[in-house]
């Protein structure tokens, strides 16, 4: 038979979509908070969010007899008709985030208007007791325990409490980031994470990610017609190797937009390869009756009127202000495009600045299909030479010299700075030294993860370096394979770490660059080795290893090319590419047309 669920089930079913983890919950409350007008929020958690969570605020309140109400499903005081989701000027609306939270956890609510009397609300799986009197707060404090403890299918899906916590991290740094006249404070575990004042956006960058980005921040604050963008994108030494330093927001709403983000990457055209990612911190103000943020319910997703005018735009405005690194960048090509060999390049033609950004927005929709797609091809290029070259290594296996003992290292040169090139009995082989001493390095460090560690030295400055809160914690996860490869590290306070000694192999200097790396590869969700000791071989070997341009000397070279052709695979380096290119004495003889 047909019949109306129970409220509490119906309340249950809502949370399965407005509340996914505990982050999910602090995003809620926070929302909440800031709606009130609050100028100070203050988020504590306990193991990750599995045991407490709590969000208190200075806003305006709750009265006692509102209480009852703010917790009933589709109960809000900041939509009253049908009109206002076209004009929603606020963070929540949908009034489900306290019924679908108090359904499936334990919550009370303690609350005082700025001139009425405190009161408290006691919420048990949905069931309401009655209102108490309490103390004057002056705001609102919100607690939860005990989530999903009614629900233990979604409770065992919860990650480790580290995990959930880093979730949570990312919440808080987000709103910090929309709304940086705001004080944060997140305290986990009777540790404070964050406690920020109010701030310039510039100065919130530093206190919520690293002390060193304002250094690296390339402003964006443009108006065109009735769109506006406010904000920061990075130079390329912020660039990192995984995804996560992306703040988008539309009117200080956090959102997630695949298009959107891509007209930035695009920006940044070949400043950037496939795989990286540039940070940026950008706030896109538009008319609120231009976007429709009544999507989804957790209400990061958007539908705009002209997206592909937005597209562009964008695109173009954070390109002209990428526009500076662009100078700065040695022998690159400003034009992107040849003419014929009696003109010269005209760069000005493809300065944004210069564009006429209406002539960019395509009329034709199909045509807007056809080139995101063409864009996904570009992206997926790289792959072509991946595969060439390990279908050239597969060939080459099957022709490997014969004895090594043949390398006539005694006879050796290198040329242009690049390659090695010796003789062999059957002819003459030619070596990139990069490579090589990649694959040298990358079975080095696989072997130092199961013995012995690798040979350090001592630095004669030790250098201190800082991480954000949740990298920070992730990084001593990883510190006893980065002692495996060579470092030796210190912590220095709660937020730092002191480097007294590097790996042996390793240029001075890189030591933050390999650690970042190191802990974006940790981190990253898309991994591209089989296990995380690979990726972070790989990774290192790649940075540590010597670099084109890099002169060699005949006892290195010759040093080089032995401990190459000791590894267990000597034709290729860790990401595929060749490593070796023969060439025989039949095919020199026939290039010289001696038969």
């Amino acid at each position: 038979m047909i019949k109306a669920l129970p409220e509490d089930l119906k309340n249950k079913i809502s949370a399965g979509e407005v509340v996914e983890r505990p982050a999910s919950v602090v995003k809620e409350l926070i929302e909440n908070s800031i709606d009130a007008g609050a100028s100070q929020v203050t988020v504590s958690i306990e193991k990750g969010g599995h045991n407490t969570i709590q969000v208190r605020d200075n806003g305006h309140g709750i009265t006692p007899n509102e209480l009852p109400v703010a917790v009933k499903r589709f109960h809000t005081s900041k939509i009253y008709t049908i009109d206002d989701l076209f004009s929603i000027s606020t963070l929540g609306f949908r009034g489900e985030a306290l019924a679908s939270i108090a359904s499936i956890s334990e919550m009370s609510i303690i609350s005082s208007s700025k001139k009425g009397e405190g009161a408290e609300l006691s919420i048990v799986n949905g069931t309401l007791s009655k209102v108490q009197p309490a103390p004057k707060i002056g705001g609102t404090e919100i607690s939860i325990r005990n989530l999903f403890y009614n629900t233990p299918a979604r409770k065992k899906f919860l990650k480790t409490p580290r995990t959930e916590l880093r979730k949570i991290v990312n919440v808080v740094r987000c709103y910090g980031l929309a709304f940086p006249d705001i004080e944060f404070k997140l305290i986990a575990d009777n540790r404070n994470i964050f406690n920020v004042k109010s701030e310039s956006l510039e100065e919130r960058i530093d206190n919520l990610l690293d002390p060193t980005y304002s250094r690296n921040l390339i402003a964006i604050n443009t108006t065109k017609g009735d769109y506006a963008f406010t904000g920061f994108v990075g130079n390329l030494n912020l660039v990192r190797s995984r995804p996560g330093e992306q703040y988008l927001f539309l009117n200080r709403r956090f959102i997630k937009d695949r298009l959107i983000n891509r007209s930035i990457y695009n920006a940044y055209e070949s400043l950037i390869k496939r795989g990286e990612y540039p940070f940026f911190v950008i706030n896109l103000i538009l008319p609120i009756d231009q976007v429709d943020v009544n999507v989804h319910p957790m209400k990061t997703q958007v539908r705009f009127k002209d997206e592909w005018r937005l597209f562009h735009l964008l695109k173009s405005e954070v390109g002209h202000s990428l526009n500076s690194i662009l100078e700065t960048v040695p022998f690159f090509d400003k034009s992107f495009q040849k003419t014929n060999s009696n003109q010269k390049y005209d760069y000005t033609k493809f300065n944004p600045a210069n564009h006429n950004i209406s002539e960019t927005v395509p009329t034709n929709p199909n045509q807007n299909e056809i080139d995101f797609n063409t864009f996904e091809e570009g992206l997926n290029s790289s792959n072509i030479n991946i595969r060439r070259a390990k279908d050239y290594v597969s060939k080459l296996a099957q022709t490997k010299i014969q004895d090594r003992e043949t390398i006539a290292t005694e006879n050796i040169w290198q040329i242009h700075k690049k390659y090695i090139v010796s003789e062999v009995n059957s002819g003459l082989v030619i070596i990139d030294q990069h490579v090589a001493h990649e694959r040298i390095l990358y079975e080095d460090a696989l072997k130092a993860f199961e013995s012995t560690s690798m040979a350090s030295q001592t630095l004669l400055f030790p250098e201190i370096i800082e991480f954000s809160p949740d990298d920070f914690d992730v990084l001593f996860d990883i510190l006893p394979y980065l002692e495996k490869i060579g470092f030796k590290i210190i912590k220095q306070d709660e937020l730092s770490i002191r480097i007294d000694a590097i790996p042996s192999e390793m240029a001075l200097g890189n030591e933050r660059e390999v650690i970042r790396e190191i802990l974006d590869n940790f981190l990253n969700e898309r991994k591209q080795y089989s296990s995380f000791q690979e990726g972070l071989a790989a990774m290192f070997a790649c940075k540590a290893a010597i670099k084109a341009g890099d002169t060699l000397v005949r006892e290195e070279m010759q040093e080089l090319v032995n401990r190459l052709f000791s590894t267990d695979h000597p034709y290729y380096c860790p990401h595929g590419r060749p490593i070796i290119v023969q060439m025989s004495l039949d095919e020199l003889d026939g290039r010289f047309e001696r038969h």
